[in-house]
């Protein structure tokens, strides 16, 4: 059983990434686009105003159906009561800690074309590959979109450039040559959050 549910209420479970994605560097703010920051807010709001008290409440009258040491839908109930409290406190630390950042807030004329959190980048490798790719937060890595972290050791490596520059990145891979061919700032297209299915238990209530 993973540590996080042997006992009701774990003093380390709330650090930065038990809930959720990657943590945050220390020392250092959790950079966002306005999309992302959205969707953790309303994930947040959905938590704390829909489903913990729809699970509380489920809870507490599976409580009351026989002997909770088995009572399977309590035990159900009750662990993911502890996966939303983990889920809420990591919520609330990211956004405490963002800092949100719009990618078409206008630059001056020297910055514009420097690679900064929420650049879109086209750059090339060595064998001339082309690739285009967006810095986005650590709540925000779709890799189906080409977004990637600004942690991660592409847009480490990237970060500050302009067009024109050529970067060494160091990845597990090895090293590489990159080519820096086009920096723009655009919106950033974020999902929005979406509620998973609510809990469901399957005791069957006695009849009267």
């Amino acid at each position: 059983m993973s540590k996080a549910f042997t006992k009701e209420n774990d003093a380390d479970d709330d650090d930065d990434g038990v809930g959720g994605g990657a943590p945050v560097p220390v020392g250092a703010k959790n950079y966002i686009t306005p999309g992302g920051h959205q969707r953790l807010r309303d994930e947040l709001r959905y938590l704390l105003d829909r489903e913990r008290p729809a699970v509380t409440s489920a809870v507490s009258w599976a409580a009351k159906n026989g002997d909770r040491s088995e009572n399977a839908d309590y035990q159900y109930g009750k662990k993911r009561l502890r996966e939303i409290d983990r889920r809420i406190r990591f919520l609330t630390k990211r956004l405490d800690n963002a800092e949100v950042v719009d990618p078409l807030t206008p630059r001056d004329e020297e910055l514009a074309d420097r690679i900064f959190f929420g650049a879109t980048v086209v750059y090339s490798n060595a064998t001339g590959l082309e690739k285009t790719v967006t810095i986005v937060g650590i709540d925000e890595l779709d890799l189906a979109r080409n977004y990637i972290t600004w942690i991660s050791p592409l847009a480490r490596a990237l970060l500050k450039a302009r067009e024109g520059d050529s970067v060494t990145l160091h990845a597990p891979g090895g090293r590489e040559e990159l080519d820096i061919l086009q920096v723009r700032y655009e919106a950033v297209e974020i999902d929005p959050f979406v509620p998973q299915a609510p809990i469901s238990l399957n005791v069957v209530k006695p009849q009267e």
